[in-house]
């Protein structure tokens, strides 16, 4: 399907967190990491090093202590049980081109392809069958400045990959919906691994996407929710919420009441944030790695400083 033109504001706000993504994507010089190694045991906080691009660790219960390296290099990181994903732009591509990895509990590949875009998100499935992304693109006709996003799907099961979820039927209102400007972004999967929700941007506008990945089907829940991460209790959805151009709120959306609560964290946050555990939210800002209650409540506490791209183990 041809693309129309997208809304301007929306492409520039893409433009502008393509852009900032990319530089901030790239390490600074730096020491190389003393490099050791690790494995996906349970009670881990990973991270990827802003100097050196490395992934890191520190025990969760406390990332105080002097983080652990491996030798492997990603832009972002994340974990699930006893599987891994790390997707990594290959250097001086233009356009930009980027590795994905599926690891195993030792951080060995077991798994590697390539996609089209900068690397934004990632993350696993809690079954851990299932890896999934975003990506900013170029080229697509209806980016006035030249940017867009794609969201896709790996099954380890199965071997199956889908490259983008753009054209997921969904319904808006109650009726289907048609756009040539879709775009998702920032997938999470509940644990039956069928159920996931998703961002659908549109004609200026973001919605929170309640899907089934079996039957492929969707519908909108909610307008102005970005990035979703489902609980682990599967009760609520951390999301951020524009409330300027470019200023997003950290906020957590109950499913059932549809009632919505800002996080202590009154600073723009631009990432899909992670449980930690059915109390805490973790996400990257100013090059490290920050934890707020889930309830609103406290306030925000540094973790990790020179880190972004948290993901932990259980």
């Amino acid at each position: 399907m041809k693309k129309a033109l997208l809304a301007v504001v929306g492409t520039v706000v893409l433009a502008a967190a393509a852009v900032v993504y990319t530089v901030a994507a790239r390490p600074s010089p730096a020491e190389p990491a003393k490099v050791e190694h690790l494995s996906l045991a349970p009670g881990q906080l990973f991270f990827r090093s802003t100097k050196t691009g490395n992934v890191g660790v520190v025990p969760l219960a406390n990332p105080g202590a002097a983080p652990k390296f491996s030798d492997l290099k990603c832009d972002r990181f994340a974990v699930s049980g006893t599987t891994g994903m790390c997707l990594a732009v290959r250097p001086g591509t233009l356009p930009a081109v980027s590795d994905f990895s599926v690891l195993d509990r030792n951080l060995g590949t077991v798994h590697k392809d390539y996609l089209p875009g900068t690397p934004s998100r990632a993350r696993v499935s809690p079954d851990g069958k299932r890896v999934y992304w975003t990506l900013f693109v170029t080229g697509d006709s209806y980016a006035a400045t030249g940017f867009s996003t794609r969201s896709g799907v790996y099954q380890l099961d199965n071997g199956e990959l889908e490259k983008t979820i753009e054209e997921l039927p969904v319904l808006v209102d109650g009726k289907r919906y048609f756009s040539a400007d879709v775009n998702y972004w920032g997938i999470t999967f509940a644990k039956d691994g069928k159920r996931f929700y998703s961002t659908l941007g549109t004609k200026g506008k973001t919605y929170l996407i309640e899907g089934d990945y079996d039957t492929y089907r969707g519908k909108a829940l909610r307008e102005n929710v970005e990035c979703p991460s489902l609980s682990p209790d599967e009760t609520r959805i951390a999301f951020k919420k524009k409330v300027g151009e470019g200023v997003w709120r950290l906020s957590v959306l109950d499913l059932k009441t549809m009632r919505e609560t800002a996080l202590a964290e009154t600073r723009s946050v631009d990432d899909q944030a992670l449980w930690q555990d059915d109390h805490t939210i973790l996400y990257g800002l100013e090059n490290a790695v920050w934890a707020v209650p889930a309830d609103g409540s406290g306030a925000p506490r540094k973790l990790v400083a020179d880190a972004v791209s948290p993901a932990v183990t259980r």
